[in-house]
């Protein structure tokens, strides 16, 4: 079996080899979905503030800075990490694209020394999506995010690979029925993008390391639960905003989080007990 660090490596290899590969992904039906889903589940948290200006963001590995750009654009002064210095590239193209550059702050590093890199308790946004799939510790990436957590105000948002979404892919898309079996119990699954292996989470191996990291779930959401599945006649493009409106319903319901192709969940810090 592939170990965590060799995971960590083959990814880095991966986003370095080809790091504009991802940026198509992100502009194609599917990689839009998984984002503007996330970021609407993101805002139900963030609309609750008084006032964006104020606030200070991290994007935990950043990749093209997409998610780190949503936040400025609302006023958010964003910090973006990554460790690839083809992603970093990118990032810098797409704030400048975006006019943001004023209110980001781009930083190359290691996600799960972090605390190296920034300011203890100077955030009050975390990202970290779809980076937990590649380092070598996903634990100590999450204790470092929730020291890097301003208060109990600040929130952490991570977005996984789910298993169980790995099951339903390979029997529902595929029909590989032998793979479906093996995935419900396997840690890895096959990166298609890229190639290689990719760490898949469960909701209780997720929520036990947010725990163990003193963090507490306010949000559980599935993402991309029916529409990786739809027949062929359906047109992803065409049909983006019906299809986008039926994942966001069905995201709120609990009984579809465990079988999403990703979970996200967005947490607060536990404050010490003051006695």
């Amino acid at each position: 079996m592939q170990s965590p660090m060799n995971a960590k490596i083959e990814g880095q290899r991966r986003f370095e080899k080809d790091a504009s590969r991802y940026a198509t992904y992100l502009d194609s039906p599917e990689g839009r979905l998984r984002a503007d889903l996330t970021f609407a589940n993101l805002e139900e948290f963030l609309s609750a503030s008084a006032g964006h200006e104020s606030l200070r963001a991290l994007d935990l590995g950043c990749g093209t800075g997409a998610g780190g750009v949503r936040l400025a654009r609302l006023g958010v002064h964003v910090t973006l990490l990554d460790s690839s210095p083809a992603m970093l590239e990118l990032a810098k193209q797409t704030i400048a694209d975006a006019g943001v550059i004023d209110k980001t702050t781009v930083k190359q590093g290691d996600a799960s020394r972090s605390t190296n890199i920034c300011e203890a308790r100077s955030f009050d946004i975390i990202l970290c999506h779809n980076l937990l799939e590649f380092v070598d510790d996903p634990a100590a990436v999450l204790r470092n995010a929730a020291g890097l957590m301003r208060d109990s105000s600040a929130i952490l948002s991570v977005l996984v690979r789910n298993q169980a979404g790995e099951v339903l892919k390979a029997a529902l898309q595929t029909g590989d029925l032998a793979a479906a079996e093996h995935n419900l119990t396997d840690e890895w699954g096959e990166e298609s993008l890229y190639g290689g292996k990719v760490r898949l989470f469960t909701p209780e191996t997720l929520e036990s390391m947010l725990k163990d990291a003193s963090l507490t779930i306010k949000i559980r959401r599935g993402v991309r639960v029916v529409s990786d599945f739809l027949p062929a006649q359906i047109s992803r493009s065409a049909e983006y905003e019906r299809i986008f409106a039926l994942e966001r319903k069905l995201a709120k319901r609990p009984e579809f989080f465990g079988v999403a192709r990703y979970l996200q969940c967005l947490a607060t810090v536990q404050q010490p007990d003051p006695r």
